[in-house]
C-alpha cells in the first residue's frame, strides 16, 4: 500500500467534508474557491506547442491519481449545484470549472495508461508512432480548439474550407477583369514587391495611422488600449511564420529575412496582429475585469481564431482598400485551411509525410518547401495549426447569429470579447 497517496488523498477528502458542513450557505462561493485552491496546489503544466514536451511533463503515477480524485471530487460537486439559481457573471466560471474538470479527466485518462508504459523515451516521428498516439490526438485537438472538437469532424471542416477559400480566390481574379494565367503572371511581378525593409516598416505605420482613425466605430474600450509597437523581427527560429505579436512589449514583430516583401500581406498581417487583433484582445483582457477563475486559463481556439476572423472583415472595418489587399488575406488563408486536414491526416489517421506532401501539391502549387516545412510543424505541433481557422468559423457563425436581432458591429465585438478568451462552447451559451 502507498501510504503517502492514501495520506494526500485524506487530506483531500477532509477538505471536501469540511466543505459539506458549510455548503447549505453557499455552495457555489465553497466550490469555486475549493476548484481554485485545489487546481493551484496541483501544480498542472500549461499546454505546450510540442507533444513531446506535453508528454514529458506526465508526472508521476501517484500525482496523477491525485489529480483525478481532486476532479472526480470538483465533478461531484458540480452536480449538486443548480446552475440556474447562480448570476450569469458566475454561470460563467461555473461553465470554465465544469469544463476544466471534464478536459482534465479526459487527459488523467490517458495519463494513467502512459504511467505504466516501460518507456525511457518518446519517439519523436510523430503522435502516430506513440502508443494510444489517436487518443492523445483527439485529447491534444480539444486541448487546442474546444472540447467539442473531434478529428473526423475537424477533417470535413478543412476540407470545406479549402474549397471556400479557393473560391474567394477566384472571385478575386474575376474582380480584376484578367483570365487566371494574366492574373497569375500580374500578381508575381515585382509591382507587388518590398526591397527595403524601410518601406515595409512605412507600410505598417501607414496602415497603423490609417485604421486608427476608424476603428472606434466598431470595436469597443480603443481608448483604453495602449499603443502597439512595429518592430521588424530579428528570431530566425520565426522565420517560418510571417509576422508575430508579444503582449510582453506590445509588440508586433514582422519577419523580413528574405530579398523581398509581399505587398499584399500588409493589410492581413496588420489587423491580426496589432489592431484590432492580437494587441486589441490581450490588451483589453488584462483591461477589463476578471474574476480569478477566468484569470486562471487561456483558450488558443478564441484567441488565435479571434485574429483570424478579424481577417474575414476586413473591408466591413475599413482595412481591405483594393482587392490585392483581400487576396493577401486568402494566399495565406489557403495554406491555414489545406494545413487542417493535413494535420489530422498526420496525427490521427497515419499519413506519411510524402502522402502529405501530395495533399498539399493538390491544392497549392510551386510551394513544396512552404509545405515541406508545415508537416514537420504539424507531426511536432499536434492540433495548434487548427486554432486560426476553427476559432474564426465560430465567431463568424456567432456573428451571423447576432445579426439576425441586431446589426451593430460595435455591440457584436463587446459581446464577444467583454468576458475575455473563453472555450467556444461556453462562449456560444451567452448568446
Amino acid at each position: 500500500m502507498n501510504y503517502k497517496l492514501v495520506a494526500l488523498i485524506l487530506i483531500a477528502t477532509m477538505s471536501c467534508k469540511t466543505n459539506k458542513l458549510t455548503s447549505t450557505k453557499d455552495e457555489w462561493s465553497i466550490l469555486r474557491s475549493k476548484f481554485e485552491m485545489g487546481y493551484r496546489k496541483l501544480n498542472l503544466q500549461p499546454l505546450e506547442t510540442s507533444y513531446i514536451q506535453n508528454l514529458k511533463a506526465i508526472k508521476s503515477k501517484d500525482s496523477v491519481l491525485i489529480q483525478e480524485h481532486f476532479f472526480m471530487g470538483i465533478n461531484s460537486d458540480l452536480n449538486k449545484i443548480d446552475a440556474a439559481k447562480i448570476t450569469v457573471n458566475q454561470k460563467v466560471d461555473f461553465n470554465i470549472i465544469r469544463y476544466e474538470t471534464q478536459i482534465n479527466l479526459e487527459r488523467i485518462s490517458l495519463e494513467k495508461k502512459w504511467v505504466e508504459l516501460p518507456t525511457d523515451s518518446i519517439s519523436a516521428k510523430g503522435l502516430s508512432s506513440v502508443k494510444n498516439g489517436r487518443e492523445w490526438y483527439a485529447y491534444f485537438l480539444k486541448k487546442w480548439v474546444d472540447i467539442e472538437a473531434k478529428p473526423e469532424d475537424i477533417y470535413d471542416f478543412g476540407l470545406r474550407e479549402i474549397e471556400r477559400v479557393k473560391t474567394k480566390i477566384k472571385a478575386v481574379q474575376l474582380k480584376s477583369g484578367m483570365d487566371s494565367l494574366t492574373f497569375d503572371k500580374y500578381i508575381h511581378s515585382p509591382i507587388f514587391n518590398y526591397n527595403d525593409v524601410r518601406d515595409v516598416q512605412k507600410a505598417f505605420e501607414t496602415k497603423k495611422q490609417t485604421l486608427s482613425k476608424k476603428l472606434a466605430v466598431q470595436f469597443p474600450y480603443i481608448e483604453q488600449i495602449p499603443d502597439v509597437k512595429i518592430v521588424k523581427g530579428t528570431n530566425k527560429a520565426l522565420a517560418k511564420v510571417p509576422a508575430y505579436y508579444t503582449d510582453a512589449d506590445s509588440t508586433f514583430y514582422y519577419n523580413f529575412f528574405d530579398s523581398t516583401f509581399n505587398k499584399r500581406q500588409i493589410s492581413w498581417i496588420y489587423i491580426h496582429e496589432a489592431m484590432p487583433g492580437h494587441h486589441y484582445q490581450m490588451m483589453l483582457d488584462k483591461t477589463l475585469p476578471r474574476t480569478s477563475i477566468q484569470k486562471m486559463f487561456e483558450y488558443y481556439g478564441y484567441i488565435e481564431g479571434y485574429a483570424a476572423y478579424i481577417e474575414e472583415i476586413g473591408y466591413e472595418i475599413g482595412a481591405y482598400e483594393d482587392i490585392y489587399d483581400e487576396l493577401g488575406k486568402w494566399e495565406w488563408d489557403i495554406v491555414r485551411s489545406v494545413r487542417i486536414p493535413m494535420d489530422v491526416g498526420l496525427n490521427y489517421y497515419g499519413w506519411s509525410d510524402e502522402k502529405a506532401l501530395n495533399f498539399w501539391k493538390q491544392h497549392i502549387k510551386g510551394k513544396d518547401d512552404i509545405g515541406l516545412r508545415e508537416i514537420s510543424r504539424m507531426r511536432n505541433w499536434p492540433a495548434q495549426v487548427v486554432t486560426y481557422k476553427y476559432g474564426a468559423d465560430r465567431i463568424l457563425k456567432l456573428k451571423k447569429k447576432f445579426e439576425l436581432r441586431n446589426s451593430d458591429l460595435k455591440a457584436f465585438h463587446q459581446k464577444i470579447l467583454e468576458r475575455g478568451s473563453l472555450p467556444f462552447s461556453i462562449l456560444e451559451k451567452l448568446f
